[in-house]
């Protein structure tokens, strides 16, 4: 028998696409000294029966590069290893039986340009003419991509393996990694190895680092750790016909609207389907004989698909059935995979959780992760897939299972602005969910917390009608804007993240980490950029000094996790403690010109200028509670943030709403955050900031002190200064009031697209649509950048655009200095 040997660098565990695909390129990127661990033999969980559809095109730029990636690479991967991959560019095309579909697809090929993927759009004549077998009844509009494909999924992975094998990796079937071992350093824990069985062998690989891309197995294998990894499998169905006389080389179809597609391979068509509802699979665990199983035929379940695709596609109705396929796949409570190290255990890492885009991402996903660990940094912004935006909560089976009724339905459901999950809610409340409730409050959820994003009025509908176009709450939006930019407005931001840093090393752990000058009085606020060695952006937020020896990092309630990750990582000898203390304090939010008149009301402390100016805290009385007021704002007004302790937090509110009753003290959601946040151009990370983005060419370069000596990022920093910016960050503002902004359409400058609108939101007081986003600008002048004609490209139609560097509203902040 094989002998395995006692250490090794890496341990990938799982034989699927997946963990083929990090062998791969660990071995490509020059460590050799890897083993990979399979419990069965390769592919014998989800891999060998995916549908093998590459297609290229994502919801963003960096998904779109690990999608053509892969793409690239499977081509490449016959000629390289000997196993043929059965990858054949054939296209694909998408068709819209609606609308609201084809403006998606219309948005869809504007992104397609800014990306470079080949992309047409096409009639339904043209559809007909590639595609005689499909019905084109109904068909409103449809997109064709030539350079999407298929392939043999199971013969990628072998050939992956054997890539891997060539350049000296080891892959070992037949042996389960019975557990992931681990010790606690001067750093916290790390990983040292695994603990294997086969047959009745036993033993320990010691390791630098481990790789979970054990696929449906990976929730209960990374839960041993406390490694929050949350995903669930569910049922997969698919059908193929006997063998189509003539049926030869056809695109990949994909019709959504009856959450169907369809692919010919070798004479015979196949038909896959992500239904509203899915089934979710495995609760109890998988058996530990699973291997390449299928699960029980459920005819009642994919008849309402058969039909439709019976209609679509005539040729169902006359073919036979060769085979009724079902098998489970893993799903992730967002339709988003993994990636990265763990934030609970150094040298724990994770590639897994691929909704049924496991083929078409692995290749990318594979190049991805193996830069980050041999390079100790992502190839660029990974952060849609970053394992660090995972809540510990969300780990819970229940949630899962309820949750992943809906993601499987929703990878061919209309990807509409703002919508919202509907299954597994209510996780995370704010002390005012009720009270805010019972007020006409609409929910959307982020990260589990569910937040007001507006506000109906008596009688209104309290639910969303999704469009393309204004839905059914923009003239609620509108109202509340103006309420804040006119008159005051109240916002329960409890949702934020809130990080105390505390002891003799405080103040010199966050001056070595943030850009911003942290030695100040008690009671400033700071805001600052947290950097990495590239000088990209890994957090923005405000640091508060409480005292001497304690801090409090206020981060979005998105991102808490990867920021406490990323604190963690950076500690080193400096005596701090690092506590999450998001849930001891709720937010609330103060806003607009008469916010000073109703502080004054709830409050006997001074709220002047001279008394309290911008960007400063202090602890005061407000009802019969306490609360500490913090100057700053996200909206571009007077205003304060009070931090109530949450125990209090419902007599605060009541005593904010009964003194504003005759100032119109208007409540406002996520929504008029949003849309006031990008009047006064502040960025929004994730969006218009993230950590490839240069923070001299996001604009926010008034955020480093030039004066430290040393912190992270500043080398990167100084260097980009002397070199030069390569692009800048504007604002735009449409000059025609009624098209939307979102994200992802293509900014147009003189007539070439330079590139993506990064974040979008309608200006209510501005008149127009405004977005951020990035410009190419080496070796220009300010002058230059802003004398070119702008438009923004908008499902395939160009709109007018005014830019400026500075901010459309309020440029000077008088108003936020009031």
């Amino acid at each position: 028998m094989m002998t395995l040997p006692s250490k090794a660098r890496a341990v990938i565990i799982g034989g699927g696409v997946s963990g083929c695909s990090v062998a791969y390129h660990l071995a490509k990127a020059g460590w050799t000294d890897i083993v990979l661990l399979e419990r069965k033999r390769l592919t014998s969980g989800t891999t060998w029966h995916a549908a093998g559809l590459i297609g290229q095109l994502r919801g963003s730029a960096n998904m779109t590069r690990l999608a053509k990636y892969s793409a690239d690479l499977y081509v490449k991967l016959a000629a390289e290893t000997g196993v043929e991959t059965g990858m054949r560019q054939v296209g694909s095309i998408s068709v819209a039986l609606t609308r609201e579909r084809h403006e998606e697809l219309l948005r869809q090929a504007t992104v397609a340009r800014i990306f470079d993927v080949d992309v047409t759009e096409i009639s339904p004549s043209d559809v007909k003419a590639m595609y005689p077998h499909l019905n084109t009844d109904g068909v409103v509009g449809a997109v064709h991509l030539p350079l999407d494909g298929q392939c043999d999924p199971a013969n990628i992975a072998m050939a992956l393996a054997k890539g891997a094998r060539m350049r000296g990796a080891r892959v070992v079937e037949g042996v389960k990694v019975t557990g992931v071992t681990e010790n606690i350093g001067p750093k916290g824990r790390r990983v040292t190895g695994v603990n294997w069985q086969m047959g009745d062998e036993a033993g320990h690989i010691a390791a630098d680092v481990v790789i979970n891309c054990g696929g449906m197995w990976g929730r209960d294998l990374a839960a041993e750790n406390g490694v929050t990894l949350p995903l669930h499998a569910c049922e997969h169905f698919y059908l193929i016909t006997e063998p189509v006389e003539g049926l030869g080389h056809m695109p990949v179809l994909r019709v959504p609207d009856e959450c169907t597609y369809y692919k010919s391979d070798a004479g015979k068509m196949m038909v896959g389907a992500f239904e509203p509802v899915a089934k979710p699979w495995g609760m109890g665990g998988i058996r530990e004989d699973f291997e390449f199983d299928t699960l029980p035929e459920d005819w009642d379940h994919f008849q309402p698909i058969l039909e439709n695709a019976m209609n679509r596609m005539p040729l169902f109705q006359t073919a036979g059935i060769h085979t009724f396929f079902n098998g489970p796949e893993s799903f992730t409570p967002d339709d988003r995979y993994y990636l990265g190290e763990a934030p609970e255990l150094g040298g724990y890492w994770v590639a897994a959780g691929y909704n049924s885009v496991g083929i078409a991402s692995s290749g990318g996903a594979g190049m991805a992760l193996a830069h980050w660990i041999t390079e100790g940094e992502p190839p660029f912004d990974l952060w849609e897939v970053d394992i660090r935006r995972a809540q510990p909560f969300q780990k819970n089976r229940r949630y899962l299972k309820e949750r992943v009724t809906e993601t499987l339905g929703l990878l061919y459901a209309d990807h509409f602005p703002y919508r919202q999950m509907a299954t597994a809610r209510g996780v995370r409340r704010s002390p005012l969910h009720d009270h805010l409730k019972a007020r006409g409050a609409v929910f959307g959820e982020v990260a589990g917390w569910e937040r007001a994003n507006w506000f109906a009025r008596p009688g209104q509908e309290r639910d969303y009608r999704y469009s393309w176009q204004r839905q059914n709450w923009f003239d609620n939006q509108r109202e509340e804007h103006m309420a804040v930019r006119e008159g005051v407005g109240f916002f329960d931001m409890t949702s934020f993240g809130k990080i105390r840093v505390e002891g003799p090393g405080a103040l010199d752990f966050l001056n070595r980490l943030c850009s911003a000058q942290m030695d100040v009085a008690a009671g400033r606020i700071v805001y600052t950029m947290l950097l990495n060695d590239r000088g990209g952006i890994e957090a923005d937020l405000t640091v508060t000094r409480l005292s001497e020896t304690a801090f409090l990092l206020v981060v979005p309630g998105a991102t808490l996790q990867r920021n406490l990750a990323w604190l963690r990582a950076n500690l080193g000898d400096d005596l701090a403690i690092i506590t999450d203390m998001t849930a001891a304090e709720s937010v609330l939010c103060v806003m607009g010109p008469k916010a000073r008149d109703l502080m004054a009301r709830v409050s006997p402390n001074d709220f002047s200028n001279a008394a309290h100016p911008f960007g400063t805290a202090r602890e005061i009385e407000i009802g019969m509670g306490l609360a500490r007021a913090h100057r700053v704002t996200y909206v571009g007004e007077l205003g304060w943030e009070l931090y109530v302790s949450t125990d209090q937090t419902a007599h605060v509110f009541e005593a904010l709403e009964e003194a504003g009753a005759d100032l119109g003290m208007k409540l406002c959601g996520l929504h008029t955050l949003d849309s006031c946040r990008i009047e006064k151009a502040y960025r929004h990370w994730g969006h218009d900031i993230t950590d490839e983005d240069h923070v001299l060419e996001a604009g926010l370069g008034f955020t480093v002190s030039r004066k430290k000596a040393t912190f992270l990022g500043r080398d990167a920093v100084l260097r980009r200064e002397e070199a030069g910016l390569a692009r800048r960050m504007l604002q735009f503002r449409l000059k025609d009031p009624a098209p939307l902004l979102f994200h992802n359409e293509a900014i147009v400058r003189d007539g070439k697209i330079v590139g993506p609108v990064t974040s979008g939101n309608y200006g209510h007081y501005l008149g127009g649509a405004i977005g951020m986003g990035y410009v190419p600008c080496a070796g220009q002048s300010e002058a230059e950048i802003l004398g070119s004609r702008y438009e923004i490209e908008v499902a395939g139609v160009r709109h007018a655009a005014e830019v400026s560097l500075a901010p459309l509203h309020d440029p000077q902040s008088m108003r936020v200095r009031a």
